[in-house]
């Protein structure tokens, strides 16, 4: 069997080409392969955009009946009428826009990083999980650095 010789040169510029690739891939925030985006991916995307809409009937719908919230602000596992409650109807007012930075989709799982910008022009970043199943997002756990990372916080926020 013929051997195949391969130069450092030849590694270095495979090596290369594949970082490269890899960062042109990451700096999109998206791949997805033949440009197919994963259905539970959709789901999460729509859930985002309904906090823009400024209207809880996108939430009843994609939020599955046994939804569960969880976040560093002591809320563990907390039902959709809580999360409804304490969460959206708190903070829905500063909320303008969320731009999708990072997602990475695992069967059922996704997790993303995103940008939230506010009514008042400032912004702030978070990192969730959601498990989606049959459509619907059954639970999220939200990771943030603390209350300076709420839309009411950063959105209260003078100029």
């Amino acid at each position: 069997m013929p051997g195949t010789t391969v130069s450092r040169r030849s590694v270095f510029e495979l090596g290369t080409g594949v970082l490269a690739g890899a960062t042109v891939l990451a700096g999109s925030g998206v791949a997805h392969a033949a440009g197919a985006m994963p259905a539970n991916e959709i789901v999460v995307r729509e859930f985002f955009k309904a906090w823009e809409q400024k209207d809880w009937a996108p939430f009843d719908a994609i939020l599955a009946d046994n939804f569960t919230f969880t976040s560093p602000n002591g809320d563990d596992h907390i039902s959709k009428e809580s999360y409804k409650k304490n969460c959206w109807e708190s903070q829905k007012d500063f909320v303008r826009n969320f731009d999708v930075e990072l997602v990475m989709v695992k069967d059922s799982d996704v997790f993303l990083k995103y940008l939230c910008h506010t009514t008042n022009g400032k912004s702030f970043r978070n990192m969730e999980y959601h498990q989606v199943r049959g459509g619907r997002i059954e639970a999220i756990e939200c990771y943030f650095g603390g209350k300076s990372t709420f839309a009411s916080a950063v959105g209260s926020q003078k100029a």
